[in-house]
């Protein structure tokens, strides 16, 4: 029996499989950190390849939504194929529980080189979220 040693040249089911679709791994769109300090929230989320009026953010009911949506020219004719085509078009959203007493003014945004930056203050009296429950599996 011989060992053909694999070749390191592009191999395109080896990239198709380590797709995030078939790895299961995280998506890569809206990657967030959330910093606590003293009197507020800092969040950065990055969103490149987006525009500032792409990007909508709204609160309601306590829930921090930020909605991001970039639309393809489908009216631009192209001149070939994609071999492979990594960054993403389309819609994508996150939420955050921020509690029922942050209102509108409470929240500061500002967009620079594709990363959101939004400071969220603490308010007092936020809504414990209950205790998880747990639903048993039967065999």
């Amino acid at each position: 029996m011989m060992m053909i040693p694999r070749r390191n040249d592009f191999d395109l089911f080896d990239d198709m499989f380590s797709d995030p679709f078939f790895t299961g791994t995280e998506n890569k769109v809206m990657k967030t950190d959330i910093k606590e300090k003293k009197d507020k929230y800092e969040i950065e989320m990055d969103l490149p390849g987006y525009e500032k009026d792409d990007i909508k953010i709204e609160i309601q009911d306590g829930y921090l939504t930020v909605h991001a949506k970039v639309n393809k020219n489908e009216d631009e004719k192209e001149d070939g194929k994609y071999v492979r085509k990594e960054r993403y078009i389309g819609e994508c959203s996150r939420s955050f529980y921020v509690g029922d007493n942050v209102k509108e003014e409470d929240i500061k945004a500002k967009f620079k080189n594709g990363t959101l930056k939004l400071e969220v203050a603490k308010k007092d009296e936020q809504k414990e979220l209950p205790d998880k429950k747990y639903i048993q599996i039967d065999e």
